[in-house]
């Protein structure tokens, strides 16, 4: 089984903290889209014909995608790969672009699992992050998807906004658990140097929430997230049981995936690629069939950080046999001290040759993974 990404990047306006490729300009949206299809067909080799499983429209705004250039897209998948009938088809949208009419657009053209970014229902904080959409909307939008059939839905919110105290964060949860939603993504505010926040922050006009008060609010996110029967099979992602994110765990599984469009990344095992991520430079590449990427060989210890920084972070942890076997890096053996202390102070567990974070260790999970790194 395989996964192909689509890079749409297009967005109406530039969120203060994102740091994804992608252009507020529509001039040239036709020709990227014609350009990401015939990259499709030039690429129609890469997964060595292997079912696709899922199909996920990422970006920027895939709901930004008129009906034709949706079906396009979709048609051109379909005709070019073999995709398995009960393939998960997701595609990320913006609560304003999620009209009834567009909503029946996209359940026409066959996704089946949508992702809408609401990030908060607190309309100051959606200013403060310059959001296009209203509090008002972010929950119009979910009761329109499911009234128009959509039964997977899945949305994204943002904890660590600067704030008084943790009012805002836990009435957000509250009207989060009212709307019956699937699945939830969630994700401390970081604030990244080529942002508008990254800018103000180092300018002195924007103070980020210190380590303390986020860390207090992933704690109630997790105490909340279990009361209410969320399972959290990835530490920024909670789901009711049987709705994981399939395109997002095969990621974490070390499953192949084609990237096409700009900024776009594949994985086939033994290599990663990066498309351009400059959409004039992709465009006009595409166009003499040339694919604008760079490749990066994974040698055997690529591989183990690989697997290690993804599994670490899931509900099914790291394998250390299996990295052991297959990656020639044996944890164990090399990090036996650590990995006692690592238990010792509850941050971490094993069982069954299987390494697992508890809570308090995914607080740290960038830290202890970086500590277990092949050298």
């Amino acid at each position: 089984m395989a996964g192909i990404y689509l890079h749409i990047p297009f967005c109406k306006q530039a969120c203060h903290y994102c740091d994804f490729h992608f252009s507020t300009s529509m001039g040239h949206k036709t020709a990227t889209i014609d350009a990401i299809a015939l990259e499709l067909e030039l690429r129609r080799d890469y997964l060595q014909g292997q079912t696709i499983e899922t199909i996920y429209f990422g970006g920027g705004t895939p709901s930004l995608l008129t009906q034709d250039e949706l079906q396009l897209l979709l048609q051109t998948i379909k005709d070019l790969f073999i995709v398995s009938a009960t393939a998960e088809i997701s595609l990320e949208a913006n609560p304003d672009d999620l009209k009834p009419e567009k909503l029946q657009e996209l359940k026409a053209a066959g996704i089946n699992r949508l992702s809408i970014g609401l990030q908060s229902f607190h309309e100051p904080h959606l200013r403060m992050m310059n959001r296009a959409h209203n509090a008002t909307e972010s929950l119009k939008c979910v009761k329109d998807a499911q009234a128009a059939g959509f039964d997977n839905i899945t949305v994204d919110l943002i904890y660590g906004i600067p704030a008084p105290d943790h009012s805002i964060w836990l009435k957000d949860l509250e009207t989060l658990f009212s709307l019956n939603v699937q699945h939830v993504s969630c994700y401390a505010l970081t604030i990244e140097p080529d942002t508008a926040l990254g800018r103000w922050s180092k300018k002195g006009k924007f103070t980020p929430s210190e380590d303390d008060f986020t860390a207090q609010q992933f704690e109630t996110l997790l105490e909340q997230m279990a009361q209410h029967g969320f399972v959290q099979y990835e530490i920024s992602n909670f789901c009711k049981p049987g709705y994981e994110s399939k395109h997002n765990s095969n990621y974490w599984r070390g499953v192949h995936y084609l990237g096409v469009g700009p900024s776009a990344h594949s994985f086939n095992g033994h290599s990663r690629q990066y498309n351009v991520a400059n959409n004039r430079k992709y465009t006009e590449a595409i166009s003499q069939l040339i694919i604008p990427t760079e490749i990066e060989q994974l040698t055997l210890g690529d591989q183990a950080n690989d697997y290690l920084l993804t599994t670490l972070r899931t509900i099914w942890g790291c394998d250390l046999a299996h990295m052991r076997d297959n990656y020639r890096h044996d944890v164990q053996a090399s990090h036996n001290i650590y990995l006692q202390e690592l238990q010792h102070k509850e941050l971490a567990t094993i069982k069954d040759n299987v390494l697992y974070l508890t809570d308090k260790g995914k607080l740290l999970a960038d830290q202890i993974t970086l500590d277990l790194f092949a050298e």
